[in-house]
């Protein structure tokens, strides 16, 4: 085994394994919320997860961005091809291993990165315009100062590194093939390389020519290496989630709210429906709703770890339209952020973190007795949450299928059903509810209309 080969090896090993410690993180952070059983139609499951996930269908309602989007992803595709190969070439020492096998399909297939690559290259400049200088609006928003536009540009200029590389390797290449055939085979005629090349390295030398070569192919490769380290800490681990997110994704009706059977089952005491003896009164009075990540499903904290960011559901939420404080945006990104932060605070082992019966009993720190003294109501005000008109505009504009208006009911819940509490505008309404069964105040019972029908038919 050559040196290169061995420093190859190292370099890919030791990448893959620090990235498997942080997806395990990630992974590990999105089980902190409670199981939830998620089932019904596969067969709408496999159209939804090629039409939108696959065929990015949701981000044509924008076609813009939609085109430039797909411009990146779909090189970024294409160029898993070129990437196999790399790993291929640098564990057994070889240089572009399928060229020799493939033949002309080789040439279009690399050929068709090239093409690919190009215009994700623009597209990436239109990108780093439009939110740098153009500043388009949703992308300028409060929740976007300082880490999640520098997190957005980061990638982008990663991507223009990516598409560097791709062409001083191609480029240099196609000039060595002419000068030492022996070691480079023919990857025969590139749309973009097989002019530039010429252009811009022609009259090099061969140990110029060696040294680009290999520059533009480590460069590639240090760039993959570094974003699969990246993503767990990016928005961009979207890149990722956003399958089985889509895939996992509620196909009932979306104005359909998930049921409390603790409610349910009071409210058919209370209406005869069920009898009482089936009624334990020893029971502990449950939590309702959710004051922290621990209360929320799984499938809501993959939604906040999925988030591209877009902005597409507060750019067309109502109440953030009209100048009130939510943002479903942003509601995503505190979930992410405060499961973060709890992950990272388990992973000390600090006993400070420990709740005070766990500490009493000398346990060591674990999901069950942690306790740090925040909520999630410390990342997302009430006013955010009072704000919501659960229109579910945030929800049919997603692109990945994430659905914000869930943990904005479930606080809702915890703070009105466990808290008792709420804006002083809803208690009349409660009141109101609980003491007539009608949203108003009315002198006579909600059903007086019937109880007279029925006397006057009699």
């Amino acid at each position: 085994m050559s040196i290169g080969q061995i420093i190859f090896t190292l370099v890919v090993v030791v990448a893959f394994s620090i990235a498997a410690k942080n997806y395990k993180k990630v992974y590990r952070n999105i089980n902190l919320g409670k199981d939830e059983d998620i089932s019904g139609d596969e067969g709408q499951r496999w159209k939804n997860l090629f039409l939108i996930a696959f065929g990015q269908k949701k981000m044509f309602k924008r076609w813009i961005p939609a085109v430039l989007h797909l411009s990146i992803y779909v090189a970024f595709l294409f160029t898993q091809i070129e990437l196999i190969e790399i790993f291929i070439d640098g564990f057994f020492g070889v240089h572009r291993f399928f060229a020799p096998y493939l033949g002309g399909l080789y040439t279009l297939i690399i050929g068709s990165i090239e093409v690919l690559s190009f215009l994700a290259l623009i597209a990436t400049f239109i990108f780093l315009v439009r939110r740098n200088l153009l500043k388009i609006p949703r992308l300028v928003k409060p929740e976007m100062g300082g880490w999640p536009t520098i997190d957005a540009n980061l990638i982008l200029f990663g991507e223009i590194a990516l598409v560097t590389g791709i062409f001083m390797m191609n480029g240099a290449d196609v000039v060595l093939q002419q000068l030492d055939p022996a070691h480079y085979p023919s990857s025969g005629f590139l749309p973009i390389s097989s002019i530039n090349g010429p252009l811009l390295f022609g009259d090099l030398g061969l140990n110029t020519l060696q040294l680009i070569e290999r520059t533009g192919w480590w460069l590639h490769l240090f760039t993959v290496l570094l974003f699969i380290n990246y993503l767990p800490v990016s928005k961009h681990l979207h890149i990722f989630l956003a399958f089985p997110n889509i895939w996992y994704s509620k196909i009932n009706s979306r104005g359909e709210m998930e049921n409390m059977p603790d409610i349910m089952n009071e409210v058919k005491s209370m209406m005869g429906l069920i009898p009482e003896q089936e009624m334990d009164p020893n029971a502990d009075f449950p939590e309702f709703g959710a004051k922290d990540i621990f209360d929320l499903s799984w499938k809501n904290i993959m939604d906040a770890y999925s988030c591209t960011e877009c902005g597409r559901c507060t750019d067309v939420c109502p109440a953030n339209i009209t100048g009130k404080k939510l943002s479903p945006r942003k509601v995503m990104m505190d979930i992410r952020d405060r499961a973060t932060e709890i992950g990272n605070n388990l992973d000390t082992g600090a006993r400070k973190f420990i709740s005070e019966e766990g500490r009493a009993a000398n346990e060591p720190l674990t999901v069950d007795n942690y306790y740090d003294g925040k909520s999630l109501f410390d990342y997302i005000t009430r006013e955010e949450i009072h704000a919501c008109t659960t229109c579910n505009a945030c929800v049919e504009a997603c692109p990945v299928t994430i659905n914000p208006l869930e943990p904005i009911l479930k606080m809702r819940r915890y703070e009105v059903l466990t808290e008792s509490a709420g804006p002083s505008d809803w208690l009349p309404m409660f009141t109101s509810i609980e003491n007539g069964g009608a949203v108003w105040q009315v002198p006579d019972d909600r059903d007086q209309w019937a109880k007279e029908m029925n006397e006057e038919g009699n």
